[in-house]
């Protein structure tokens, strides 16, 4: 059995997807990100190292409307980008280690 997810409550942000791609930078302190949708449109999102080009797109991973899915990130990923293609949403991201 895997560890429970155990969030880091100073690394959480809250963000407004819309339809052009977006990045937020939260520094490499964790092994995990939850990403909880609070808004009413699906928003995509992709993990990865500020040091190379990060584009979400409707290929990358879907957050579905009032869900929240957790994800294990290696420990230079410190961006996510974010696209919500549907309308402006609302997507919550915190770091943490577990699943």
């Amino acid at each position: 059995m895997g560890l429970a997810f155990q969030p880091n409550y100073t690394k959480g942000v809250t963000v407004t997807p819309n339809g052009t791609s977006q990045q937020v930078t939260l520094g490499f302190t964790s092994e995990s990100l939850v990403f909880t949708n609070l808004g009413t449109t699906i928003v995509y999102v992709a993990v990865g190292n500020s040091a190379n080009s990060i584009v979400a797109s409707t290929s990358c991973y879907p957050v579905m409307v009032n869900s929240q899915v957790s994800i294990g990130k290696d420990q230079d990923d410190d961006t996510v980008a974010f696209i919500s293609p549907d309308g402006d949403g609302s997507l919550h991201i915190i770091q943490g280690i577990g699943i």
